[in-house]
């Protein structure tokens, strides 16, 4: 059952892992077909490095099993997957991971400013990646924090846990905005380090709203 998703899914959640996005059994993942409304979605307790597409579970929205071919269970965060699915009704892929950078910054509970102009692509509406609340993993409470902080970005930190970013299009680009948080966060660090602790310029939303591709660029037949 959707196998093409299940591959997928799987293939990001390993590539997570060689990227140092997240290691080994931490960080989940999933993506919504967009017939059906079913999500696949990473495993509990397994090591990305043992993971097969076989070992993606399908669930539905009321978190309901549908399918687990290997007889996994899902990830005991899928709540959050789900709020955010529910929340959002255009996101058809969530990316959470445990970056160090950017769980540094959600340790402190601080967001990360707009601080280069490629967070434009960020699905931001106020010019930061913003800091949901702390929500034990694997809660209503935490799925709620993060789907209400949904509606102010696609990119968000979670206090004291980690990173999440959701895309209306499909996992890779999920996984593209949460490694995207994960190279902003490092910029920061970097900025904060070099001026000795005074915050770098932000741009303001406006600024980043303003971004389109060069009209000038002519194509043929256009």
């Amino acid at each position: 059952m959707l196998e093409s998703l299940k591959h997928d899914v799987c293939v990001i959640a390993k590539r997570a892992q060689t990227d140092g996005l997240c290691m080994h059994k931490s960080g989940n993942f999933s993506a919504r077909d967009g017939d059906t409304g079913l999500i696949a979605v990473t495993p509990t307790g397994l090591d990305r490095q043992d993971m097969s597409a076989r070992d993606i579970v399908i669930m539905d929205l009321d978190a309901n099993v549908i399918e687990n071919e290997s007889g996994l269970r899902p990830t005991s965060e899928v709540l959050m997957h789900i709020a955010l699915y529910q929340a959002r009704p255009d996101v058809r892929a969530v990316a959470h991971t445990h970056s160090a950078y950017a769980t540094a910054f959600a340790v402190i509970n601080r967001p990360i400013p707009a601080i280069v102009y490629e967070v434009a692509n960020l699905g931001l509406t106020k010019g930061r990646i913003p800091v949901a609340p702390y929500g034990r993993p694997g809660t209503p409470a935490l799925a709620e924090s993060v789907s209400a902080a949904a509606a102010e970005a696609d990119c968000i930190l979670m206090e004291r846990h980690g990173a999440v970013a959701v895309d209306s299009r499909n996992i890779y680009e999920a996984f593209l905005k949460v490694a995207y948080i994960e190279e902003l966060a490092q910029l920061y660090q970097l900025a904060l380090t070099a001026s000795g602790g005074k915050e770098p310029t932000p741009f303001p939303q406006e600024e980043l709203e303003l971004w389109a591709y060069p009209a000038q660029i002519k194509f043929p037949n256009a």
